[in-house]
């Protein structure tokens, strides 16, 4: 890799007159700057003669960031007040890194929110669908369950075999056909 042609935020790339600005650029003055970090590519506009634009493309792109929307999770640990869950989608967009969220007690269900009990709602393994109801503190999001279409989308018995939803709050083992609590969440 050139580290020549590796750009930063602000940097001058060249005359306006002399290139047009592409993806990842801008124009002050007369003068053309880069407006993310990444590699400077010149390349050929034919269509209306030999123009040349001045890009700035990225290396990587940028992961998807929990906002106040629907994602998909993984439930890591239980206590008996909160669900610890690793964000993995977030608008049908994977995550590249590593997101926490927590599920309170009283986030699980919109009803009868003091008789919530997590270890009957959720268990560690479990892919749920949550929505973001704020950003939280610095390490980890608060999600809510709280909607019928917001809950446990798969999960896997005591045996390891497959679960389906059998009413909202409970799912059936496809091996031993034993019944489980979960908070389920309704198909679309």
């Amino acid at each position: 890799m050139n580290t020549k042609n590796i750009v930063t935020p602000g940097q001058r790339l060249g005359f306006a007159q002399d290139y047009v600005a592409g993806p990842g650029t801008y124009v002050r003055g007369n003068l053309l700057y880069a407006s993310v970090v990444g590699m400077k590519r010149v390349s050929k506009q034919t269509a209306e003669g030999e123009t040349l634009v001045l890009t700035v493309s990225r290396e990587k792109q940028q992961s998807a960031i929990p906002e106040v929307c629907s994602l998909v999770s993984k439930v890591i640990r239980i206590t008996p007040k909160e669900a610890v869950v690793s964000i993995m989608v977030v608008d049908n967009s994977p995550c590249k890194e590593d997101f926490q969220g927590i599920i309170r007690q009283q986030d699980v269900r919109a009803t009868e929110r003091d008789k919530v009990k997590i270890h009957e709602s959720f268990r560690p393994g479990d892919i749920i669908r949550a929505e973001v109801i704020s950003l939280g503190d610095a390490r980890s999001y608060y999600l809510s369950t709280a909607k019928n279409e917001l809950g446990v989308i798969y999960a896997q018995s005591i045996e390891g075999a497959a679960m389906i939803p059998i009413s909202w709050q409970e799912m059936q083992c496809t091996k031993t056909k034993a019944i489980e609590l979960r908070k389920c969440a309704k198909p679309f």
